[in-house]
């Protein structure tokens, strides 16, 4: 496998995107936004032709600067969805790459007093600029949204909170079951806090600035969690409130908050249900070895969504870890571009 971008048979255009609803954010970050759109071969030979669209929203601290960025032996998302469709055996879709990155790494594709409006900013504001400058079949019926890890968790809440926006979704290894993907964290990131910055996430960010460029695995950790709960559990003002003491123990007021946002517990909601019952078509899919027990997860929020009913589903755990599985990618793509198809 060349080291090298490969020739692409369709073609992707870079636009930035000036959001009103994220401008004066809480923090502080850019309001105009990059947005990757893949346009399949023929699409400009295609006349009047008009496409389903799929909507990438990209995992915690991912960004569109990355999307090309290659490693050993292995292609980006962005070639191996080109080679997918340069096949022409898949039905065109037109793909879209959502940036939703903060300073702490990621929004989870909410809206908070805490990061600022990025749901709003997909189905209000993003989506509607797409449908006017390119031919997709500007419906829900044929839109659909994807994605992996933090992404994959949008891809499964979005459509639950806006499934007049979104009718069909594919999310690998998404943030689910939080009791068991969120919570065992809790104790180690209260002694990261207590031995390194007296307890104090203020004292953390301070000294992670003084030694910008030399971030740790530490360091990523504890400004996941945080921007977690900016994401979740952040006051009005945008105070952001923890769901853990000193002792690592759940403060339950606050993790009441994060569970209420928990794919799975949303779909014992009737209105979540309801939406979830609304939809074409759902993959869920996660690697059996998946460090952070997302596997668990995506057997959780399979079961409460066929319990349900509906939709047409496709449920899989594979061989593989959390990382290293962006091959799974264009096989949903593939799922969902047949489902959507007129």
């Amino acid at each position: 496998m060349l080291p090298w971008r490969a020739e692409l048979a369709g073609r992707f255009e870079e636009s930035s995107f000036e959001s009103e609803l994220l401008r004066g954010n809480p923090l502080g970050d850019p309001h105009v936004r990059p947005v990757l759109v893949y346009l399949p071969p023929g699409y400009d030979d295609a006349g009047e032709q008009r496409y389903p669209s799929i909507y990438v929203a990209l995992g915690y601290t991912g960004h569109l600067g990355m999307s090309f960025n290659r490693t050993p032996f292995r292609q980006p998302y962005p070639e191996l969805l080109d080679a997918l469709f340069a096949a022409g055996d898949v039905p065109p879709a037109i793909v879209v790459f959502v940036d939703a990155w903060t300073k702490y790494g990621g929004s989870q594709y909410l809206d908070s007093p805490g990061t600022g409006q990025y749901h709003s900013y997909l189905c209000d504001e993003l989506v509607p600029w797409v449908d006017a400058k390119y031919r997709t079949i500007a419906d829900r019926d044929h839109r659909a949204i994807t994605g992996k890890s933090s992404g994959g968790y949008a891809a499964m809440v979005t459509p639950l909170l806006r499934p007049d926006v979104f009718g069909a979704l594919a999310t690998h290894a998404g943030d689910a079951a939080f009791e068991v993907c969120y919570r065992p964290e809790f104790p180690v990131r209260a002694k990261q806090l207590r031995d390194r910055y007296d307890g104090s996430y203020a004292k953390f960010f301070a000294d992670a600035e003084e030694r910008a460029g030399r971030t740790t695995d530490e360091d990523l950790h504890l400004m996941e969690i945080y921007g977690y709960a900016s994401a979740y559990s952040a006051e009005p003002d945008g105070t952001v409130l923890l769901p853990f003491d000193d002792l690592g123990e759940v403060i339950p007021a606050v993790w009441d908050r994060w569970l209420a946002m928990d794919p799975v517990a949303m779909l014992r909601q009737p209105q979540y249900a309801d939406a979830l019952r609304s939809l074409r078509a759902v993959w869920i899919d996660a690697g059996r070895q998946d460090e952070y027990h997302l596997d668990l997860g995506a057997t959780a929020f399979h079961r409460a969504a066929q319990d349900l009913g509906g939709p047409q589903f496709h449920f899989e755990l594979f061989e593989g870890t959390h990382g290293g599985i962006e091959y799974r990618y264009p096989m949903a793509v593939r799922w969902l571009c047949e489902q959507l198809t007129p």
